[in-house]
This record gives C-alpha cells, structure tokens and sequence, in this order.
C-alpha cells in the first residue's frame, strides 16, 4: 500500500543551543573554568584517546593473524567436541554456533558479493521479479493463504500430547482471530493498515512457535541458551557468597541472588556496549526486520534489542531520533518495550522456576508480534525519518565520561545494576505495599456484601476470563491462569511469576496450563512500566510529551495482548 510522505519536518531538540553569555562574552566569575585543573583534564583525556588509537592500530595490522588464529581454535573445539563422547551428543548446538563464528570471522576478508551475487542471480529472475510483478491484492491474497496454511497446519499436523484435544486447539486459533479482529477494529487508519507488514509478522511469529516447540533443532539451540543464560547469571551466587555464608545463599533469597545476578548482568552488557558486541548484533537482527517488515530503521533497532535491553535502554539507542518520531514509532517503540522482558531480569525469572527456553522464545516471538500488533493499531501516515536505514547511537559521551578501557565499563555497569537494583527493589515493595493496601480496603468493603475475599485480582481475573479461554487454557484452570494475568497487569511479572511457582508447588498446573501461563507472564505490560516508558521517552523527547502520554495506554494494551498472543500460538501447539 502506498503511503503518500508528508514534507512537514517537525522541529529538534537535537539542534545544538547558544549560551547567550558566550555569545555576549559575559560569563561570570563563578562560570569561568579553572586553567589548571581544564588543562590537566585535557591532557590526560588526550592521552587516553592517543593511547586508545595506537592500540587500535596495533589491531588493524595484525588483524587477519589474530582473526586467523581465533578460528583456527574455533575449529579445533568444534572438532574436538564432536569427535570425544562426553560432548558428541550436543553436536547439533556446536555446529550451529562454531560455524557461525567462523563465518563471522571470514566475511571481515570475503566481499559479501561472493554470497550474494549468485543468491541475487537466482533470487530476482525465479522469485522477486515474478512475485511482484502481480497486482498488490494477488500478492495479499498469497501471503493470507501461507499464513492460515502455516496456523492450521501447526494445530492440526502434530500428534497431540495427553490431555489436550483438538478443540483445545481450535480455540486457539479461534482467539488468535478475535485478537487480530479487535486490533483492526480499533485501528487509528484502518485504510494505510501496511497488510504485508502484518501478515509477515504473524507469520514470522508461527515459524519461531514451529522452530522452537516441533523441532529438534530448534528446541536444542533455544534450551541451550536457555541453560547457558542460567549458568552465566548464576555466578553472581558464589560472588554473593564473598559477603555472606553459603547457607545464606543456597535459601535463594530475592534479594542476595537475584538482585546479585542482575547487577552482574548489566555490568557484563555494558562492557559488551564497549567492546562494540552488542551494536553489532542488535544492528544485524534490526536489519533483517527492517528487510523484512518494512519498518523505519528506529523501530527495528527498538525492537529488536527490547528482549536484550531494558525500556528504557532500547529507546536511548535510537536517542537522537526520538524527537523526530512519528506517532506510529512511538507506538510500536513503547509496544514492543511492554511485549517482551529484557535480559536484566531473566535472572529473576529463572530463579524462580520458570522455564529459560520459555523466556527466550516468548520474547523472540513477540518481536515480529508486537510490530504486528502495533502497525495493526496505529499505522504510520507519515514518512519516519529513519526510512531506508538502520543507525544505531554509540552513544554522544563526553571524553571525561568515556569508559577508560573494558575493566571500566564494566564498573560502571555495576554501579549502573546497582541502580537498577535499587529501582526494582523500590518499585516491587511499594506496588506491593499499594496493591496490598486496594485489597485490604476492597476486602472490609467486600464483607459488608457477604464477599470476603475481595480482591484486585480477583476482580481483573474474572474481566481477564474470556482471555484465558482463547488462548486455549484448560477449562478447570482458566480462573488460576486468569488471576495471575491480573497480578501480573496491575503489580508486575516479579509478582505474578511468584504466584505462579508458588500455586504450582501447592496445587500443581497442568502441564499446558502452566506452558501457556509461563509464556503469557513473559512481559513488562503493567501499570509501573507504564510510568517507566512515558517517563523514560519524554526525557529523550520533550516535545513530545503529551502526545508519548497520549499513546502509552494502548501501547501498554498492545504489549499486554502481544504476549497472550504468543502464549495464544503456543497453545495451538502443545
């Protein structure tokens, strides 16, 4: 569909200020800067950038011997690895990842027309040019019957496991439907909906779901991240352990483990920012989306480091453009921030019980989703000014505040985990404090009708019952999963997952019923993100405040539903 570009440029913050005293040469006394110590901060910032770029050089020429002999020893774990029987049974992960460093490491040296003249060379003639030299609708049309072949397909193609049925499944097909119809129903522009965009999405959303859960491959290499996410994050445990006794730590208290684990976490991903890691994969895994949803290069960068970074952190990325930012940017920005967790938290989430491979699939299943969802809910009528390219900020830092070196950026980190720490622990005990507080006064209203156990999740659990149903919950289980989706929107996912290993330990779910709640857990919508995201984008943004308010509660909505779609989809397969 073609969407006409407005030439209207909105004005920047970005645009750099005069001080009216260095114009008029009156700057005070107070103001001015002191020659010595300016000076001697200078010199050593110059020192620091002369000694940062002779190493660089160093690097650049010894590169291809330092490269070369980094995949050489690549190539010997993975041999090594498949031939010796203690680890011949994970060669399906080894390969996967040891060829692609290799790969990696080959393509600094190798063009990639080598690669992809040939594919382009078949591609054009056998598939593009014939694919798009029919009309837009015939084209629609196709990709609608590919993505109910692949929905109905995965529902009914597979053996079902004991106890669940094919109605449980039709069901969830059937909600899938009904999410879909509600987002177009309330669509801003229902007539610049991008279709194609949408049908990608949901599309993308089930071969994850298929690649995942049917597969052996897929099942093997996301349970692997899984377990090497824990293992990594657990570390922080016996760090723990330099301050209190291992008894202390083995009661895997909140806050010695988890917090532990997450202020190590966040201190690692920022020495990754240093070393140029995480721009690097964020940018590839944004590119695709982009190629492939046709989004503005903003919104692929956001969404893609959403499941990584936290809601905040994934916006300062694209920081210098948020001001600029459509109304159908900011949507799907703040929509796909409340759709997924980020790796700060996943810690917590597996200290709890909770499946890592869970995670990780809800949350690269509701990238694709959440853009989905949000371009179905408000669409862009304007021309995105990061169409057609995909840049990622590094960061405007002053010298003076420039990492050092990697040791430094990773004690920064630390101190910014701590930060964050400090942030979860006040945010989980006083929402707690006030949902505790609406229940008790709901309670002594509730006795005074003969209900005595009247609560806020008791009351959204019953407004949250139709949902469970159409994400295929069991029949007998829909109030429990109900509640805790309730807990979940009006505390937060720490909560709620709580609930759900605590209910489970008590009254086991049923393994389709807990699958199912696992994955519809798996998200920031609730109401204290909420704050987080308007507060976090109307800092990038000023100018833009009211209309980031405007948007926030049906991003939070569409986040909110993004997940259930994707516990939805997974129902249809388990």
């Amino acid at each position: 569909m073609d969407i006409s570009p407005t030439t209207e440029r909105r004005p920047s913050n970005l645009d750099e200020k005069r001080d009216p005293e260095l114009e008029s040469g009156s700057i005070s006394h107070d103001k001015r800067p002191n020659p010595e110590t300016t000076g001697h901060v200078i010199d050593h910032d110059d020192e620091a950038e002369r000694n940062r770029e002779r190493r660089n050089a160093i690097y650049q020429k010894h590169r291809p011997f330092i490269l070369g002999a980094f995949a050489l020893v690549i190539l010997g774990w993975w041999i090594s690895a498949t031939v010796l029987k203690a680890t011949r049974h994970r060669w399906i992960v080894q390969t996967f990842w040891a060829w692609f460093l290799i790969l990696i490491i080959a393509f600094r040296f190798i063009p990639n027309s080598v690669v992809t003249t040939p594919v382009s060379a078949v591609w054009q003639p056998v598939i593009s040019k014939p694919f798009f030299s029919l009309s837009y609708r015939v084209r629609l049309a196709m990709g609608w019957l590919c993505l109910l072949g692949i929905i109905f397909g995965s529902a009914f193609g597979f053996p079902l496991p004991e106890g669940t049925g094919y109605g449980d499944r039709v069901i969830s097909i059937f909600g899938l439907f009904v999410f879909s119809t509600g987002f177009w129903l309330s669509s801003k522009h229902k007539s610049h909906i991008p279709w194609p965009t949408v049908v990608i999405g949901l599309f993308m959303q089930q071969v994850i779901a298929l690649f995942v859960l049917k597969t052996d491959a897929g099942f093997k290499i996301f349970l692997w991240v899984a377990r090497l996410a824990a293992d990594f994050l657990s570390q922080a445990s016996p760090a723990a352990g330099f301050f209190f006794d291992p008894e202390t730590t083995a009661k895997h208290w909140f806050f010695i483990n988890v917090l532990g684990a997450i202020i190590f976490f966040i201190a690692f991903i920022q020495m990754l920012y240093y070393l140029g890691v995480m721009q690097w994969l964020i940018k590839r895994f944004a590119w695709f989306f982009f190629k492939t949803m046709n989004t503005s290069g903003a919104e692929a960068i956001v969404a893609t480091a959403s499941p990584w970074v936290g809601i905040g952190e994934s916006a300062c990325l694209v920081r210098p453009f948020v001001d600029l930012m459509t109304e159908s940017e900011i949507h799907l920005v703040m929509t796909s921030g409340f759709s997924t967790i980020s790796g700060s938290v996943f810690a917590a989430y597996i200290n709890m019980g909770v499946p890592g491979q869970n995670l990780v699939t809800s949350s690269v299943m509701s990238i694709p989703a959440s853009i989905a969802i949000s371009k179905l809910r408000i669409p862009e009528i304007d021309e995105p000014l990061t169409r057609g390219q995909v840049v990622i900020d590094q960061g405007a830092e002053d010298k003076r505040d420039r990492p050092a070196n990697a040791l430094h950026a990773f004690s920064k980190g630390a101190l910014f985990g701590l930060i964050v720490a400090g942030q979860i622990v006040c945010n989980v005990l006083t929402v707690l404090a006030l949902v505790y507080t609406i229940d008790g006064f709901l309670t002594w209203v509730g006795k005074g009708f003969g209900i005595h156990e009247l609560t806020l999740d008791l009351i959204f659990g019953y407004l949250f019952y139709p949902i469970t149903f159409l994400i295929g919950v069991p029949r007998n289980e829909m109030l429990r999963v109900a509640r805790l989706l309730a807990t979940k929107l009006v505390a937060n996912e720490f909560v709620a997952y709580q609930a759900l290993r605590d209910q489970h330990a008590a009254n086991p779910f049923s393994p389709r019923a807990y699958t199912i709640a696992s994955y519809g857990l798996c998200g920031f919508a609730n109401l204290g993100s909420l704050g987080i995201q308007i507060g976090v984008l109307s800092a990038l943004a000023p100018s833009r405040g009211k209309l980031i308010a405007r948007v926030a509660p049906s991003a939070m909505i569409c986040g909110f539903l993004s997940t259930l779609q994707t516990a939805g989809i997974v129902g249809m397969l388990v």
